[in-house]
Formats: C-alpha cells, sequence, structure tokens
C-alpha cells in the first residue's frame, strides 16, 4: 500500500496546486469572496493532507504496523469527504452537503492519531 499512498498523495498535491492556481487566476473574479474562501481552503486541506499520505507512505514503510496503513486510508478518505464536499460548496452545492463535510475531518483526525500511533508503537 506505501506506493499507492505515495502515488496518491503526489497526484492529490499536484491537482491542490493546479486548483490553488485555477482559484487564482480563473474563479477569483467568478466567485463570490466567501466561496472564493471556501474554495481556497479545500486547496489547503488538501495539500496538508496529500503531504500526511506521503507521510503515512513513508511510515507504512518504515514501522511496517498496521497502524501507518490505517492512517493512510484515513487521510484518503478526509481528503475526499472533507475537501470534496469544500469545492462542491464552493461552487453551489446545496448547503446539506456540508453536514457531510465532518466525517472528513474526523478522518484527518483519526489519520494523524494513527500515524502518532504507528511512530510510538514499540
Amino acid at each position: 500500500m506505501s506506493k499507492t499512498f505515495f502515488g496518491l498523495g503526489a497526484i492529490f498535491a499536484f491537482l491542490a496546486v493546479a486548483a490553488g492556481a485555477f482559484g487564482a487566476h480563473a474563479l477569483r473574479a467568478r466567485l463570490a469572496p466567501d466561496r472564493m474562501d471556501l474554495f481556497e481552503l479545500a486547496a489547503r486541506y488538501q495539500m496538508y493532507h496529500s503531504l500526511a499520505l506521503i507521510a503515512a507512505a513513508w511510515a507504512a514503510d518504515r514501522f511496517q504496523n498496521g497502524a501507518a496503513n490505517n492512517s493512510g486510508w484515513f487521510f484518503l478518505v478526509g481528503i475526499l469527504i472533507f475537501c470534496g464536499t469544500i469545492y462542491g460548496l464552493a461552487f453551489g452545492a446545496p448547503r446539506w452537503f456540508g453536514a457531510i463535510t465532518p466525517i472528513g475531518g474526523l478522518c484527518f483526525l483519526i489519520g494523524w492519531a494513527m500515524l502518532a500511533i504507528a511512530a510510538l508503537r514499540p
């Protein structure tokens, strides 16, 4: 799984940079400021957790335990749910869509906890 997580982390990081550039150059004049803030938040969290996914890949190879692998899965799901729903809200998805966002945030928290467990487990 470490190669998969590393590759997906790199792809998601690439997409976060592309989203940031797209937002800065193509969307700034088209989206209302509050929606632009949402878009930037999604891109920022996507980048942070893309790097976390790469760290989980490294940890899975280094520590050889299930916690590191689990952290990668939680980061992956978190990116899809948290960032995906916020991007959706930025582009006008129905407000109820935002009720799903905290599930992605919880996945991020669990991913970080699992990464810590992987590193601290004897």
